[in-house]
């Protein structure tokens, strides 16, 4: 079998996708040959730069412009991706922000703030992709999780309670979506060099060393969700796939 464009005729909508991670989800996924929705929450120019990748390749993509915890707008996201490209086969919830803040100064309003992002999001884009994934025929969700929701960290109650909060998801929706031949699996990415740094401030110091003697890349995180988004996954379903060079054995 030849995976070099495993994924042509499918089309994908990738969340957070304008930078680090989740753009290279974006290039991987359009280098297996699926037309890609690239979401950004509000930077239009990077999201647009990240589609020009992709079209400058021969594959076809376009942004969209959403806040992933507003409802009204994500709902408008998968009906514009349904418009666009006729049908949606694979979703990855990975929108989510950084914030480093102890308990004692963490107000209710910025809980529900970090929480909506990445807990409450996955939620809703879900929600919002479910009818379009159950036409698939092979739909598949990849949610992006976080080494800190399984070691626990300081300074982030607020991200590591949201991050654990995503594994509990998709172990629930490889449940409820299995006989709708959907697929729900958790990517668990760890010491990742990005834009901003791979520690991300926490200070977990135990875990800032890898087994393999090095951080990961983005590319290598992508190339887990391209895999479990397509044909060779079917059978993957309900799991969190770690990659983090052995800094965390789960």
């Amino acid at each position: 079998m030849d995976d070099s464009k495993e994924l042509a005729g499918r089309v994908a909508l990738v969340t957070g996708a304008s930078r680090n991670i989740g753009r290279a989800i974006a290039l991987a996924l359009a280098g297996g040959g699926a037309a890609v929705v690239v979401n950004a929450r509000r930077s239009h120019d990077e999201a647009r730069a990240v589609v020009k990748e992709i079209e400058a390749k021969g594959g076809r993509a376009a942004e969209s412009l959403a806040d992933v915890s507003d409802e009204d707008a994500v709902n408008a996201m998968v009906a514009a991706t349904l418009d666009r490209f006729g049908r949606l086969d694979i979703l990855v919830n990975n929108a989510a922000v950084r914030d480093v803040t102890p308990i004692d100064d963490i107000d209710y309003a910025t809980w529900k703030r970090i929480t909506g992002i990445i807990l409450d999001g996955a939620f809703l884009t879900t929600k919002a992709s479910l009818a379009a994934l159950r036409k698939s025929g092979a739909g598949a969700i990849v949610n992006i999780g976080g080494m800190s929701g399984h070691t626990g960290t300081t300074g982030r109650p607020h991200v590591v309670a949201a991050k654990l909060g995503l594994v509990g998801l998709t172990r629930a929706l490889a449940h409820d979506l299995a006989a709708d031949g959907i697929t729900v699996n958790c990517v668990v990415p760890g010491l990742i060099d990005t834009k901003r740094g791979g520690s991300s401030g926490s200070k977990t110091a135990h875990l800032r060393e890898t087994i393999v003697g090095r951080h990961g890349t983005p590319e290598e995180v992508a190339g887990v969700v391209r895999f479990l988004a397509g044909p060779r996954a079917r059978y993957v379903t309900g799991q969190d796939w770690h990659v983090n060079g052995g800094a965390y054995l789960g």
